[in-house]
């Protein structure tokens, strides 16, 4: 009894330090993005034909503090998922690590990529819909807070929702899911899926179809890649257990 406590307290003391890692890493990435908040701003207002207001000086720091979180959540992805990695190694099969880590790189580049969408496809396109939608009838000017809080509602989620296929093909690697089961609550997830993009986008039915078609698509993609995951790991496993068995009959005789 008294080593199963000693092996929970072990195991906490290393998740506390991996979980401090991450958090300084964050906050290393957070003062760099509040650094250079000036040019990261003059990057997303570029194209801009008006000139953003801000309504009190809260508004500025507001701007300051979420344009910096942004740069620390991208940057801090990796170093947290290198620390979930080295966290769950000791359990892993060697042909299990080896997998498992060549995701760490894919969960940067696929936060990026569904930025980059939310960014050029789907912002402009929400934006000019709903700004023409006004037409003459309204003057157009935007607050700094609403049209940054407007740009990431368009972004972050698409971000955090395109990590979906890595973390599927992780999850499958250690064995927590399998595509069988995927496809059993296909419906389950669709319905899960439809009813986020409707959060995240704003209220019209464009912006829905817009956000919801691409969040199925990155399910059903995520469904293949386990499918070929989980055949490889299945091929490994028996490869793993036959070099077990021939070590073991090598060491009896």
């Amino acid at each position: 009894m008294e080593d199963k406590d000693l092996n929970l307290v072990d195991h906490l003391d290393e998740l506390r330090k991996r979980l401090i890692i991450s958090a300084l890493a964050f906050l290393v990435f957070f003062i760099v993005g509040f650094v250079y908040v000036e040019d990261i701003y003059k990057f997303f207002v570029r194209d801009l034909d008006v000139k953003l207001i801000v309504l009190g000086p809260s508004d500025i720091i507001w701007i300051y503090f979420m344009l910096a979180t942004v740069i620390a959540i991208a940057g801090t992805i990796p170093v947290l998922a290198t620390q979930v990695w080295l966290f769950v190694k000791p359990a892993l099969k060697p042909f299990e690590r080896k997998i498992s880590l060549s995701y760490i790189p894919a969960l940067f580049i696929l936060f990026i990529v569904g930025l980059c969408f939310g960014y050029f496809v789907i912002f402009p396109t929400v934006l000019n819909f709903l700004v023409e939608l006004g037409g003459e009838m309204l003057a157009t000017n935007f607050t700094a807070e609403k049209y940054f809080r407007f740009l990431m509602h368009m972004t972050i989620p698409f971000g955090v929702l395109f990590e979906l296929p890595v973390v599927v093909m992780f999850l499958t690697s250690l064995g927590v899911i399998n595509p069988y089961v995927l496809v059993k609550i296909r419906k389950y997830a669709y319905f899960v899926l439809i009813v986020i993009s409707v959060v995240i986008s704003p209220p019209d039915f464009m912006s829905d179809i817009l956000v919801t078609i691409p969040l199925l698509f990155l399910y059903e993609i995520s469904i293949n890649l386990s499918k070929i995951v989980y055949r490889r790991k299945l091929k490994k496993e028996r490869e793993w257990e036959e070099q077990f068995a021939n070590d073991d009959n090598g060491e009896t005789a």
